[in-house]
């Protein structure tokens, strides 16, 4: 599986973006799909997955209520909607696949096996 992710870029505090990660190789319709971000100097930290088998999504409580994890099957990709950014939000995003990933490894590196290549949200105060 390969994913490309698109759609960062310079925003306005209160702004919105939607990012896009788009699977080629495989459908993704099985996969769990994972959002996960790292900002300068920090840890790559989990901000959303939408389940596989089920499409349930899992968030984040900094974005929770802000966010929203989608996906389109017939495009075989995975949108994350982002709404009311911060500035904290800056970061580069990343998306994730992952096969038969637990609801305790969702929020977890370790829990996929796939991953694209990042795309910048810079949100400006």
């Amino acid at each position: 599986v390969q994913l490309q992710a698109s759609g960062g870029g310079l925003v306005q505090a209160g702004g919105s973006l939607r990012l896009s990660c788009v699977g080629s190789g495989r459908t993704l319709r099985t996969y769990t799909m994972g959002w996960f971000r790292q900002a300068p100097g920090k840890d790559r930290e989990f901000v959303a997955a939408i389940r596989g088998s089920s499409s349930n999504a899992v968030y984040a409580d900094t974005v929770k209520g802000r966010f929203t994890v989608s996906r389109d099957n017939a495009k075989n990709t995975v949108y994350l909607y982002m709404y009311s950014l911060r500035p904290e939000d800056t970061a580069v995003y990343y998306c994730a696949a992952g096969v038969g990933v637990i609801l305790s490894s969702v929020r977890q590196l370790s829990g996929y096996d796939y991953w694209g290549q990042g795309t910048q949200v810079t949100v400006s105060s």
